[in-house]
């Protein structure tokens, strides 16, 4: 497959970054030159510098070179000096979604979309084609626990990726195959209001292939009314759905490693196994699975691959045991996933206690669902709530962790906005037996190490 003339030499700001990297990863395996930058130094950078790319630390107009276009996110900001001077010299740029949908031509393209559940789906349809020696591209928003990668280029002629709506850059895509998994406000800092962000998605299902299929989950409102206005070929999953071509999900059975759903499917009762826990996790298998077999992998298969996926970075990824604790890291950051993976999490914590260290993941989101997360924490037996990560927010008067700390119930609850002070809070609160879980989509990802470290030292 050959390399989009626009992209030959190209170099993205911000190269570290999941979406960034992923599309860094696809332009050098097809033989692209590849440069880019970032604030600091990443993991990711070990791979990409292996395999040609040339990158830089730190962001200067002069790390431009002579590129044929300039990839930017949402996230980066027109003063940023690089793309000041991309501007300046008349070197197009390109949306990192933009680039993504040129390394899409000539695929047949399955775009996973929805408020939650998004990368989990991708990675388990991408694993299950590969299971089914498909070997489909992919870009992911997560690294996959079987390869470490968020992306790759395939030989086969399917793309599969995940569709991001938090800034609607995924209108770019047209696919053939697409996935709603939910519809539920969120980012509103970009759309404005929950009408606007459920219109997004109207306008994505627009975007799909006229001979192509959509698929959703029926058990959601706003995912099935999609359906029902969509004015093309649908299909539905989930435990409510009646039609002659939906998957109605018939049982769901927790396991010790995850889970089995039974489901009916035009007429015959099909097993599949879930790798991972929770029911949310077996209606994402579900459409994992419908969309495979759209793309023409066998149902065994596909199924097999379900089986044997396991899991997602930054998703319920354990990360160590000390003593009798086991800890593990959750990217779960709006009020939904943390209820639905801390019933999941309850059910893998058998006897024990469940104990979250939850990072709360921009001001805005904080502000609109505070009494919503303080709900979903109520879930858990003792949290320590840090303080706001603003990633791209600037900080808003009145808006801290404590706005969600205050609301908790039923749990034990402590508000800790010292970052270095909640490892050795959280090794005091934990005992034998107790399933302690990180979860946010900032930085606290790097605490559940380190809690294990302390309670390695302690013991």
């Amino acid at each position: 497959m050959s390399v989009p003339p626009q992209l030959e030499r190209a170099h993205l700001i911000g190269i570290g970054g999941a979406g960034m990297s992923g599309i860094a990863r696809i332009l050098l395996a097809r033989g692209a030159k590849v440069s880019g930058s970032d604030a600091k130094d990443s993991r990711a950078f070990l791979s990409l510098r292996a395999q040609g790319a040339r990158i830089e630390i730190g962001q200067r107009a002069e790390n431009l070179g002579e590129p044929s276009a300039v990839v930017v996110s949402t996230a980066i900001k027109e003063t940023n000096p690089e793309l000041a001077a991309a501007r300046e010299r008349g070197i197009p740029v390109l949306h990192r979604a933009q680039a993504l949908a040129l390394l899409m031509e000539g695929h047949r393209v399955a775009c996973i979309a929805g408020t939650h559940g998004k990368t989990s789906t991708t990675s388990m349809l991408t694993v299950a084609l590969q299971h089914c020696r498909l070997d489909p591209s992919f870009a992911i928003g997560g690294d996959l626990n079987e390869s470490g990668a968020n992306a790759h280029h395939g030989e086969g002629g399917i793309f599969v990726a995940e569709a991001d709506e938090s800034d609607g850059s995924f209108l770019t895509y047209s696919p053939s195959v697409a996935v709603v998994t939910n519809v539920e406000p969120d980012h509103l800092d970009h759309h404005g209001t929950p009408e606007a962000y459920t219109a997004v998605f109207t306008e994505f299902v627009k975007r799909i292939q006229p001979d192509g299929l959509l698929i959703v989950c029926g058990d959601d409102a706003a995912a099935s009314a999609l359906g029902e206005q969509a004015g093309m070929r649908v299909q539905r999953y989930g435990r409510t759905v009646t039609g002659e071509d939906d998957a109605r999900v018939l049982d769901y059975r927790a396991t010790d490693t995850g889970g089995m759903v039974r489901i009916s499917l035009r007429g015959e009762e099909i097993l599949v196994p879930v790798a991972v826990p929770g029911e949310h996790m077996a209606l994402n298998a579900v459409a994992a699975l419908l969309a495979g077999i759209e793309l023409g992998a066998p149902v065994d298969g596909l199924a097999e691959g379900l089986g044997a996926f396991g899991g997602v970075r930054r998703r319920f990824e354990f990360k160590g045991r000390a003593g009798d604790v086991r800890v593990y890291d959750d990217y779960a950051h709006h009020p939904t996933e943390v209820a639905a993976q801390l019933r999941a999490v309850r059910h893998a914590a058998g006897s024990g206690r469940v104990v979250v260290v939850f990072q709360p993941h921009l001001y805005s989101r904080t502000k609109t669902f505070a009494a919503e997360f303080a709900q979903a924490l109520s879930l858990a037996d003792e949290v320590v709530v840090l303080d706001v990560y603003g990633a791209r927010e600037e900080p808003q008067p009145g808006v801290s962790g404590a706005l969600i700390a205050d609301r908790i119930t039923g749990a034990g609850v402590h508000y800790e906005p010292a970052f270095d002070r909640v490892v050795p809070l959280a090794a005091d609160l934990v005992k034998p037996g107790d399933l302690l879980v990180t979860m946010g989509a900032g930085d606290v990802t790097q605490l559940g190490p380190e809690i294990l470290a302390e309670l390695d030292r302690r013991a």
